[in-house]
């Protein structure tokens, strides 16, 4: 049985708005799970549910199999992260991580060592006795996350807690709180609009739109496999490249150039979308330049570059391929000139297709 379960559930406000739609989830103990997807998705209304902070409308929570809907935060067993850091801005580090244990009628000595202990696993011993206001962004993100772990619940929630930080800081922390749960164990839940956030960090992704699951799994399988257009679009950076086409006797149009699609889907597959609107889709980092080698298994393209952006490790080029805009990623020593032409490739293996109506996947290949 899954440590967290989570069956059909619902949020819905008293002015009848439907935040969360039939979410079901079970989650394992240890597991680190990161709920990601744009503002107002249900993501933190489902985290707050999770931690008794928010009612469930309808549905049903379960914790190691008992039935939680009606605890409190407290009785839950749950540390939650927020992404404000909710420190005491009059009270020292020290005294902000023993707050909690304080509170419990926990014994003084008890507390130093699980404090100092804390402080130690977070690197924040030579800083026990500053205020919050003396720390950086990222220091006092640790103590907020030392408060959360100190109490050494089995279950951390943790919502959007980098999205104060800057870039710098934002990928520290990141490894931080990743090394954390290895050595804590516990099961957390980690909500981030940042898809970059959620494939680093997650055993399992939760990708949600509109308070609807639209799929759940590891960062693999969201980024060679999704199961739709949002999916595709959301994981990756620079998102995944989408051009609009109707299937004709197996072909599509793109950017005035005919695609045989018999090369990458099976006839049983074309014939059921013959006539149909879908569509195409690549991710800017599968291309290959052509340089005057003979590439098999590809399509090749050919467009005008309208803008580079170098980044150091890649560069992205905008191009329009006839009226088509898409994005490409190329390694920054074959940056190319703006307003050149420039050709590259896409192999077979690297192509995606979408229903342009449902913007379901397509399974290109029969099971």
């Amino acid at each position: 049985m899954a440590y967290l379960t989570l069956k059909g559930i619902n949020k819905i406000y008293p002015n009848g708005f439907h935040a969360v739609h039939d979410f079901n989830l079970e989650i394992e103990k240890g597991e680190f799970i990161v709920f990601v997807g744009s503002s107002g998705c249900g993501k933190s209304t489902t985290l707050r549910m999770i931690a008794g902070l928010e009612n469930i409308s309808k549905g049903e929570f379960l914790i190691d199999g008992v039935r939680a809907n009606e605890k409190g935060p407290r009785e839950r067993g749950v540390a939650m992260v927020f992404q404000s850091y909710a420190l005491y801005p009059h009270m020292t580090v020290y005294d902000n991580l023993a707050f909690g244990l304080t509170l419990q009628g926990v014994d003084d000595d008890v507390i130093e060592k699980k404090v100092l202990a804390t402080a130690e696993i977070l690197g924040l011993t030579k800083y026990l006795d500053r205020l919050p206001r003396a720390l950086s962004g990222g220091q006092r993100q640790r103590v907020a996350v030392g408060r959360a772990i100190i109490r050494k619940v089995d279950i951390f929630l943790m919502d959007e807690p980098l999205s104060n930080l800057d870039a710098k800081q934002r990928v520290t922390m990141r490894s931080e709180i990743t090394q954390i749960h290895r050595r804590t164990g516990a099961t957390t839940i980690y909500v981030t609009h940042d898809q970059t956030e959620a494939m680093t960090m997650a055993d399992r992704i939760v990708v949600m739109k509109d308070g609807y699951i639209q799929q759940i799994g590891t960062p693999h399988d969201l980024y060679f496999d999704p199961v739709n257009i949002f999916v595709a679009g959301f994981i990756g950076e620079p998102p995944m490249n989408f051009i609009d086409g109707t299937v004709k006797n197996g072909k599509i149009v793109i950017g005035g150039k005919d695609i045989d699609l018999s090369a990458v889907a099976d006839k049983d597959v074309l014939g059921k979308y013959e006539g149909s609107e879908v569509t195409f889709g690549f991710r800017p980092e599968a291309i290959k330049l052509l340089n005057g080698t003979n590439m098999e298994n590809v399509y090749k393209f050919c467009g005008t570059v309208e803008l580079t952006e170098m980044l150091g490790d890649n560069t992205n080029v905008y191009i329009d391929i006839n009226g088509v805009k898409s994005i490409l990623k190329v390694d920054p020593h074959d940056t190319p000139r703006v307003d050149t032409d420039l050709g590259f490739a896409i192999p077979y293996k690297n192509v995606y297709l979408f229903d342009k109506h449902t913007e379901k996947r397509i399974k290109l290949r029969a099971v």
